[in-house]
């Protein structure tokens, strides 16, 4: 059974840093794309950064570019997301999701919810101004 846990998230002044991390189980970590989402109260779920099988390849959403740094460490089943300058507009429930297989087809990159196959339950994260 496939299993993904964030941890992390928490309350923040407008500037600060967090660091979340997502731990997966049940799968062959190093054959899967991973990603964080984002949702806010009231909208959809919305792409926020992914970084490929290897770590070669990383891709942010124009909102967190700049601030928000993905990795991910195979040895240990686990994705990051380094949060820095942030905002107000970044207070959100931050989900980790896996894809097995590329995060990119064709140049594309894979930035729609429904590419992901696996989900975590989230954490929040509030940044008050």
């Amino acid at each position: 059974q496939v299993q993904l846990g964030e941890s992390g998230g928490g309350l923040v002044q407008a500037g600060g840093s967090l660091r979340l991390s997502c731990a997966a189980s049940g799968l062959t970590f190093s054959t899967y794309a991973m990603a964080w989402f984002r949702q806010a109260p009231g909208k959809e779920r919305e792409f926020v950064a992914l970084i490929s099988r290897g770590a070669i390849t990383t891709y942010y959403a124009d909102s967190v570019k700049g601030r928000f740094t993905i990795s991910r460490e195979n040895a240990e089943n686990t994705v990051y997301l380094q949060m820095n300058s942030l905002k107000p507009e970044d207070t959100a429930n931050y989900y980790c999701a896996a894809k097995r297989g590329s995060s990119h087809f064709r140049g594309a990159y894979y930035i729609k919810a429904i590419d992901y196959e696996y989900w975590g339950q989230g954490t929040q994260v509030t940044v008050s101004s």
